[in-house]
């Protein structure tokens, strides 16, 4: 893959460059504030982009800011934030992005970089245009769900297996991860696009309509 990296931190960035590169991938830039990535995709349009939260100057949201950009400029580009912290709101902002239409997107903790095999598997499914939450994300996100809550019809096997799509997992690995049959996940996930009112569509589209729906309540 065609990759951009974009945080101030060098050691981080210069690991992130050396781990990728002897993974058999191309870092076509690797920049340390928000508006060197912003041209940086605008000029390589990587596979995918890997983005600090924090950023000079303010070292706030400049990097979430920098990514939001660039899929403005660069629609579905695909962009996997990395995070010291469960910073919720920029989450729902980076998800916003999507409007719906998919378009690979990542936030994970940086935590999870150690786990290489793993961070590198979350990076090759944003780049397919996945959506791959860090869990302690999805949990934050759902320990905020408005007392309105949509997905108040779904059970508790439901709910599990919504929670396990917001983790980007693919029906056999939630099956996997849950003990049960492929044909039993089908048959809840079914379940989950008929109790949301989901519109009959491409099956990939309806997921990311369900998950979105699931992380904003």
């Amino acid at each position: 893959m065609r990759i951009v990296i974009a945080d101030d931190a060098v050691l981080l960035r210069e690991g992130l460059v050396r781990l990728l590169t002897e993974s058999g991938h191309q870092v076509v830039a690797a920049v340390g504030d928000g508006d060197a990535l912003v041209e940086a995709v605008v000029e390589h349009r990587p596979d995918v982009s890997i983005v600090d939260v924090r950023m000079p100057p303010s070292h706030t949201d400049e990097g979430l800011r920098a990514a939001v950009e660039a899929r403005r400029l660069v629609p579905r580009t695909p962009i996997l934030v990395l995070s010291q912290y469960v910073e919720v709101s920029y989450a729902d902002d980076l998800l916003a992005t999507t409007g719906g239409s998919g378009g690979g997107i990542g936030y994970l903790l940086k935590d999870r970089v150690a786990a290489i095999d793993e961070f590198l598997d979350a990076l090759r499914r944003v780049a397919a245009g996945g959506t791959v939450l860090d869990p302690e994300v999805v949990g934050q996100l759902f320990a905020r769900r408005r007392r309105d809550d949509p997905l108040s019809e779904l059970t508790p096997r439901e709910r599990e297996v919504l929670s396990l799509m917001a983790e980007g997992r693919s029906n056999t690995a939630i099956a996997r991860a849950l003990v049960v049959s492929d044909g039993a996940v089908e048959k809840h996930v079914r379940n989950i696009f008929t109790k949301l009112t989901l519109p009959p569509d491409t099956e990939q589209h309806r997921r990311v309509l369900a998950v979105l729906t699931y992380l904003r309540n």
